[in-house]
């Protein structure tokens, strides 16, 4: 019964992250270039399960995120995917879970995944990354800030346990 409820919160989290980025880019386009929605998604799960689910979900939320864009597919795929084993791997290593410390470690997360994201970008097109006038820039912060009210709200929640 434990898979199928996994299962189940993976799916539901999946589905709420692509309605609020929806909702994002019903707003305006570049504040989906200030939050990363998918990418809050990849760090929570990767924070209740581990690596190798932060991997998977990051892979599925990358390619997710790749669909809304016109980039090359895949792209997002590969760094979410880095980024989700990599949150998994160091949160067993340290305790992340002080608030400063996980703003820290969602600012650190987010700006390995733009700058893994920006380098894959830039070796397939010979073209400019589109920065919204600069916005994009402020991705990591803006993404450490809602994705630490988000995760310390789950916490509290007793939603996401510390270990």
């Amino acid at each position: 019964m434990s898979v199928f409820r996994d299962i189940v919160e993976v799916v539901l989290g999946i589905i709420l992250a692509f309605i609020i980025y929806s909702l994002l880019i019903k707003i305006s386009f570049k504040i989906t270039l200030l939050f990363n929605v998918f990418l809050i998604t990849v760090i929570y799960f990767a924070l209740k399960k581990g690596e190798v689910y932060g991997a998977f979900i990051g892979m599925i939320c990358g390619l997710i995120h790749d669909s809304f864009s016109i980039e090359v597919f895949g792209v997002a795929g590969i760094s979410m995917t880095l980024m989700g084993y990599f949150s998994g791997y160091f949160a067993k290593k340290i305790n992340i879970y002080p608030p400063l410390r996980m703003f820290v470690f969602i600012f650190f997360v987010s700006g390995v995944n733009l700058s893994i994201w920006a380098a894959m970008y830039s070796f397939v097109f010979s073209e400019n990354i589109y920065t919204g006038g600069g916005t994009i820039f402020f991705q990591p912060l803006a993404t450490a800030v809602f994705g630490l009210m988000v995760i310390h709200t789950l916490i509290e929640l007793k939603v996401l346990k510390k270990y």
